[in-house]
């Protein structure tokens, strides 16, 4: 039996509270077969609560494989919470686990004391935002045929997956050189980490406009010790970023994934024979981003009398078909519209506004505006156009993008704090 749970923490320090509760599963009557990424939230709290209680949640979801009766896993759910967490003085009281069964298979249950799917499940952002990244398509048993993503999309706010830009190229548009080192390297991932980022992504080619492109066998000349130091740090860790190459050639995504890559980001829209077979054999996640050139070309735009949202939707409309087409499973895609990439200002600005059209085509979302030169008449220096970048980052948070991949991640995780704490009550 395929089974969903949530757990959450929000006493203490909550990332080893959720590593402990994992560890639990070990030997017990639910094998973990995938966790989702850790995501955080505010605490939903009624009025008049204690305000030491308002402490924000971190939370996961597991998808899990049991051949026990849904009494039996409910109760040594239980068990493990109290193991871990004392009795709280009420429901809404910090805890340091809270761990919940979610979904039982295709079973609507109700009993006294057990009521499967979760009630209202579907109108609670710390669940369904760690649904989507697992399983887009999943349909809530009960609830008609509306996925999770449809209900995610019905809430007024998201909880975003955040993406770490971390280039290791010498020419890159606002940060070349930067990361020489490996050392560097690292440090900029442990600040990435150490804020919350979901996501680390590495990029070994530059795609500013009119970079020069570099041979896969360089691209992997600078990629590898990092991939391989990455490895190693996770060895032994349960719960982390995810591992992602921005790549266009299919030798670099191949190498990556056999060293345990999590996510392939491909700049040039999945569209290569070589890259579909490879994401039709491979369990990761795919980025397929609407490009006109890779590298992007100055002067390569779209037609200025086109609308550059409908435009993109008829770019994703065709590659849709074709990957279904192709064999590939479209929750592991994700779809980029490629802010910059063969557009002017005013048209990258457009496709940043109407977000909510972009998102209704069934695939998760990514938004990467950091820093792009579509900022430059708002702002010069990069300080200028990592402010600019924060703020429309925010904006995107309300229309729900799934995925948002930025440079500086400290600072849009602070930011996002503050924004996420004063959204309508629900989480």
């Amino acid at each position: 039996m395929k089974v969903y749970l949530s757990v959450g923490s929000n006493q203490g320090d909550r990332l080893t509270h959720l590593e402990s509760a994992l560890r639990h599963f070990e030997g017990g009557p639910l094998q973990i077969v995938q966790v989702s990424p850790v995501m955080e939230s505010p605490a939903s709290l009624p009025m008049g609560a204690p305000s030491a209680w308002n402490q924000p949640y971190l939370n996961l979801v597991l998808v899990c494989q049991t051949e026990s009766a849904p009494e039996l896993c409910q109760a040594w759910c239980r068990r493990i919470s109290s193991e871990l967490s004392p009795p709280a003085e009420s429901r809404w009281a910090p805890r340091a686990v809270d761990l919940d069964l979610l979904i039982w298979g295709d079973s609507v249950l109700e009993q006294d004391d057990l009521v499967l799917p979760r009630p209202d499940l579907h109108n609670r952002a710390f669940i369904l935002s760690p649904l989507v990244t697992i399983e887009p398509s999943l349909a809530i048993p009960g609830l008609g045929e509306h996925t999770v993503l449809d209900w995610s999309r019905r809430l007024t706010h998201h909880i975003p997956l955040w993406m770490g830009i971390v280039n290791l190229t010498p020419d890159s548009f606002s940060d070349g050189g930067q990361l020489e080192t490996l050392a560097a390297v690292m440090a900029r991932v442990d600040l990435m980490v150490e804020a919350g980022a979901h996501i680390i992504d590495l990029g070994a080619e530059s795609t500013r406009p009119d970079a020069a492109g570099v041979p896969p066998d360089l691209e992997w000349q600078r990629l590898e010790p990092v991939l391989l130091a990455l490895r190693e740090r996770r060895q032994d860790r349960l719960l982390g970023p995810a591992i992602s190459v921005d790549t266009r050639h299919v030798e670099v995504a191949s190498r990556a994934l056999e060293l345990g890559v999590d996510w392939i980001n491909d700049v040039s829209g999945l569209q290569d024979p070589g890259m579909i077979a490879l994401a039709r054999a491979h369990p990761a996640q795919w980025i397929a981003m609407h490009s006109l050139t890779v590298p992007a070309k100055r002067g390569t735009l779209m037609p200025e009398d086109l609308d550059p949202v409908a435009g993109v939707e008829d770019w994703l409309t065709r590659r849709l078909s074709e990957w279904d087409a192709a064999g590939l499973d479209l929750d592991r895609i994700v779809f980029d519209p490629g802010i910059g990439f063969g557009k002017s200002a005013l048209q990258s600005l457009e496709l940043m506004r109407h977000v909510d059209r972009l998102r209704g085509h069934g695939i998760r979302l990514l938004i990467g505006h950091s820093r792009k030169s579509f900022l430059s008449g708002i702002g010069t220096d990069r300080d200028d156009r990592d402010l600019l970048t924060v703020g429309a980052s925010m904006k995107l948070c309300e229309q729900g993008a799934d995925i948002i991949r930025v440079h500086d991640v400290p600072q849009h995780l602070a930011a996002y704090r503050g924004w996420s704490h004063l959204c309508p009550a629900g989480w």
